[in-house]
């Protein structure tokens, strides 16, 4: 069965950042694949893949990462764990659905992409709430728990909530001077991170080369939501990667160059990993350590 959460810690711990990695999970339960009416590739369709090896240097660098066994097919730990979905659960309650729910992608996916059905019919109730007491709590019970000890230590905590969108995501939407991002920053239009904050991360990938747009069409999820809390010292940012730059999308394979990206991504892992949040923001306490 798939571990719910493995959270990878340096001996000393010396950043205040977290790296979270919570749709990268490749662990397919066989009640799953027993039920589903896709097959594997299909299913592994709607992985942030291979996000979790990109992120492999932050204990290097000083800095806590959270990875999941669990595949986002099976949970969505960016979802909250009420956005039951009627259409796939069996006395899930029809009111106050959002999109997410109503576009199939609930905290239990009815469909991956290109909306494919992943299940012939209903799932049982008590199969929603299994899921959500063996994998959802404990993934969410670890994180938060992390969070607070970040916070406890440095008095401030930036969660970088990592993912990977399709390439295909940002076709036909308007892009700022016609220029395609390679990613997307989501700090949920100012309300889940300090603005320096925020500008820091941005710089950071600037310099690494990456093109960066923030909060469209990815403006963070229930992730920052939940743990975005800036006046209160808890910042969270959500990261889209373009799958294009790593991987092939048709097979769900590593590109040939991944080693070298993965490389790249360790550098900035280790940029980000060295931002020190000082008590006070406004008073300009935010800088990068020397390198």
């Amino acid at each position: 069965m798939p571990r719910a959460i493995e959270i990878h810690e340096p001996a000393e711990i010396t950043s205040p950042v977290v790296f979270a990695s919570p749709h990268s999970g490749r662990v397919y339960p066989a009640d799953m694949m027993a039920r589903s009416q896709v097959d594997g590739r299909v299913l592994r369709s709607s992985e942030d893949a291979y996000v979790d090896l990109l992120l492999s240097a932050a204990p290097a660098c000083g800095a806590a990462l959270v990875t999941t066994d669990v595949p986002r097919a099976y949970v969505d730990f960016n979802r909250a764990a009420d956005e039951l979905d009627p259409a796939l659960i069996d006395g899930a309650p029809r009111a106050g659905l959002n999109p997410r729910i109503a576009s199939g992608l609930g905290v239990l996916a009815r469909v991956v992409s290109n909306g494919r059905a992943i299940y012939r019919g209903k799932l049982p109730m008590a199969e929603a709430e299994r899921r959500i007491a063996c994998y959802w709590k404990p993934y969410h019970a670890g994180l938060g728990a992390l969070i607070e000890a970040q916070r406890a230590r440095f008095g401030q905590v930036l969660l970088c909530d990592m993912h990977s969108m399709p390439h295909e995501a940002l076709n036909g939407f308007p892009v700022r001077g016609g220029v395609r991002p390679d990613i997307v920053i989501g700090d949920r239009w100012g309300a889940s991170a300090a603005g320096p904050v925020v500008e820091e991360v941005e710089q950071v990938l600037r310099d690494a080369g990456f093109r960066v747009a923030r909060n469209a069409p990815f403006a963070g999820a229930y992730v920052t939501q939940r743990y975005g809390r800036p006046s209160q010292g808890m910042h969270a940012i959500q990261i889209e990667i373009d799958r294009a730059l790593y991987l092939d999308e048709r097979r769900i394979e590593p590109l040939p160059d991944f080693e070298g990206f993965r490389q790249l991504m360790s550098r900035v892992v280790g940029r980000l990993a060295q931002l020190r949040l000082g008590p006070d923001l406004d008073a300009g306490a935010l800088d990068l350590a020397a390198e």
